[in-house]
């Protein structure tokens, strides 16, 4: 395996830029209130919520529109120094942090619905909005945009990271729901790449090219994206298993033979103990997964009659219905919170987070050797798990001054990757490289891959002033 697991080799490498006084003069005559170089602001954008760390960035700047986004590159561009795109913060691989040092280009203010386009299942919106604002914006439509991480992130960020989430399993990933996007480039240019039309042919596809670049080839600042009808009918239910095999056993019949099933989770019995003090639950701490059928009255019942056959013949039990929305909001809510009571669970911990996707057909055995691995270390960990697409997370939750937990903990994740890999699958489904998982990208794709996308970013962005430090060191 190529990343390091040696703890004086698990932090970032620093190797701060320059970043003269004259770029960040004419910062502040260009943005005024717009630019500012507080410290509790910059620790701010110098941050997520993965367990590295770094110098904060010298400058942020508060995007209002594609101008200013321009003007901030172009500027940034004349002096060489490094630009950050921040959307709302919640990645986990350390992409926002400023590695080479530079300036932060926050664009929480461009959170605007340019356009809703309901007969055609579109709509256009800035980079900033996140997806709850963007539903809630959009549900007098009688559509809705399905992607959903868990964490309310940007539509920015979930573009820029090639996100996915709960339910994908049924409505894809952002590589499939992104249709069109402007995008500043590393000159301060502005360009457009994609249409509205449902396919097209014409040269390369450049919107694919920039969903999951993660900000190093250019700044989204307008992104078209898929909707879909709201289902007439949704249903939620959870349901207890013996043991987190079965669930997985579960899991893996449902989607082989083809039920249309529009999220399945998976949580272990630690984890529903975690959920339980965050959220003062009394959800049954056994492993748990957790589905939302939708479709019309007729399709969901039979989809949870089906669905409830499968689970019995696994030791499913006590399935639970919610069927009304504040019901399946509250459970919702609880496994999104999920992160949030695990880090909360070990006061003044840190979570580092594992991110493989394998195909169906081997999920069970990844999963459980891992289980099996980490039940062995002694760190405690929370599992989740978006197992009807193969992916599932372990967050392994360690003391931050401790080296020992930290080599620990990683070894594990090297050790899972490897296994992931091994059976046709990815060290990353949905979080992005970042910096955490440079090596391992290496790993999965080959030097060869690797130095096809180093051509690229240095066609792109030769001066590697966007993000710069992350997927690949050049």
């Amino acid at each position: 395996m190529n990343a390091p697991t040696a703890a004086a080799h698990l932090l970032p490498e620093i190797q701060l830029r320059n970043v003269p006084q004259a770029l960040i003069d004419a910062l502040q005559v260009r943005f005024g209130a717009q630019c500012s170089l507080a410290q509790a602001v910059r620790e701010q954008h110098g941050r997520d919520e993965g367990s590295l760390q770094a110098p904060p960035p010298s400058a942020v700047v508060f995007a209002e529109r594609t101008q200013d986004v321009a003007d901030a590159v172009k500027l940034a561009s004349q002096y060489d120094v490094p630009v950050i795109p921040y959307g709302a913060g919640s990645s986990l691989e350390g992409h926002l942090l400023a590695v080479q040092g530079g300036i932060s280009i926050d664009v929480s203010r461009m959170n605007r619905v340019l356009s809703i386009n309901a007969e055609d299942l579109t709509v256009t919106v800035q980079p900033g909005i996140t997806r709850k604002q963007l539903n809630e914006a959009i549900k007098d439509t009688g559509l809705f945009f399905p992607i959903d991480p868990g964490a309310d992130a940007s539509i920015g960020g979930m573009s820029a990271t090639r996100a996915s989430g709960t339910n994908a399993v049924r409505y894809g990933t952002m590589r499939e729901n992104v249709l069109a996007l402007e995008v500043v480039t590393a000159s301060g240019e502005v360009i457009h790449t994609g249409t509205r039309a449902k396919k097209s042919s014409a040269g390369y596809d450049l919107t694919r090219l920039m969903v999951g670049s993660e900000g190093t080839l250019g700044i989204m600042t307008e992104i078209t994206v898929r909707l879909y009808p709201l289902p007439e009918a949704v249903s939620a239910a959870i349901c207890s298993f013996p043991s987190i095999e079965a669930a997985v056993r579960t899991t893996i019949q449902i989607i082989q033979i083809g039920v249309p099933i529009a999220r399945v989770e998976l949580i272990d019995h630690h984890t529903v103990r975690m959920v339980n003090a965050h959220s003062k639950l009394t959800l049954r701490e056994e492993p748990m997964l957790l589905m939302e059928f939708h479709g019309s009255p007729a399709s969901v019942k039979e989809q949870a009659e089906m669905v409830q056959d499968i689970a019995s013949e696994f030791g499913g039990q006590a399935f639970e219905w919610a069927s009304t929305p504040e019901e399946r909001t509250r459970l919702w809510t609880a496994r999104h919170n999920a992160y949030f009571a695990a880090v909360q669970s070990r006061p003044g911990c840190r979570a580092i987070s594992t991110d493989t996707c394998v195909p169906i057909s081997r999920l069970a055995d990844c999963l459980l050797e891992s289980v099996d691995e980490v039940e062995a270390s002694g760190i405690p960990y929370f599992l989740v798990g978006h197992v009807g697409d193969g992916n599932f997370h372990f967050g392994y939750l360690i003391d931050p001054n401790s080296a020992e937990e930290r080599t620990k903990a990683e070894a594990m994740n090297h050790t899972l990757v490897a296994r992931a890999l091994s059976m046709g699958g990815t060290c990353t489904g949905e979080h992005g490289v970042g910096i955490h998982k440079m090596g391992f990208l290496l790993d999965e794709t080959g030097t060869g891959a690797v130095d096809m996308m180093r051509a690229i970013k240095r066609a792109l962005d030769p001066k590697n002033i966007l993000n710069p430090g992350k997927i690949f060191a050049l």
